[in-house]
């Protein structure tokens, strides 16, 4: 892609690092910002750099908030029993908008991946098990993309946990094996959600 001027050449490199910006969608961004008024202009770039001094994680789920704790994990409408496990704040957004679930969430951040070299450690399993072992937790639901990585990481944890009293569950195989969460339409989602299964008969051991 020739582009005559260095200044566009740079703002189009930068786009494009972006994922899912190719270098042809990076250019029509980049176009489009060049026809915007300054104010316009300024007023993006002073959204992006404010988000990223200021955005905070929540201490409690690390889903992202704006506080020390999330909107969610601070409603008292949520029921505070039931914990929903996803591999991302991504995660979060997919199952929310599915509107079927009205617990709390725990983010780790990722799945186990020997292969890529994440391990345990790298992940918010500790902070999980603290929350579950103060005695409120009645049920963990794992909403992890169902592959060889998501269910490592559930047997991982349940192995973790033991056998206390609390329900382990995770979403029914409405969604395909080998997909990710955050692809799957609301529908299917939903009643992955509603359907869901004890690990004991999802996890081959």
């Amino acid at each position: 892609m020739q582009i005559s001027s260095s200044l566009l050449e740079n703002a189009v490199n930068e786009f494009a690092r972006l994922p899912g910006i190719g270098k042809k969608t990076a250019l029509r961004l980049v176009l489009h910002l060049i026809k915007q008024s300054p104010e316009d202009v300024q007023r993006f770039t002073n959204t992006i750099d404010r988000m990223k001094k200021e955005v905070l994680f929540c201490t409690v789920c690390h889903n992202i908030s704006d506080s020390n704790l999330c909107n969610i994990c601070g409603n008292p409408s949520r029921k505070k029993e039931t914990i929903c496990v996803v591999e991302t704040i991504r995660d979060v957004i997919a199952v929310e908008s599915t509107q079927q679930y009205n617990g709390l969430y725990h983010v780790l951040g990722g799945i186990i991946s020997p292969l890529d070299g994440v391990g345990p450690d790298q992940l918010n399993i500790e902070t999980l098990l603290q929350r579950i072992q103060k005695g409120d937790v009645e049920e963990v639901i794992f909403a992890l993309s169902p592959n060889i990585q998501g269910d490592t990481t559930i047997y991982y944890i349940q192995k973790k946990l033991g056998s206390g009293h609390v329900k382990v569950t995770t979403i029914a195989r409405g969604i395909s094996f080998g997909g990710e969460l955050e692809y799957a339409d609301e529908l299917t989602l939903g009643r992955s959600l509603q359907n869901r299964m004890p690990v004991e008969k999802y996890v081959s051991h």
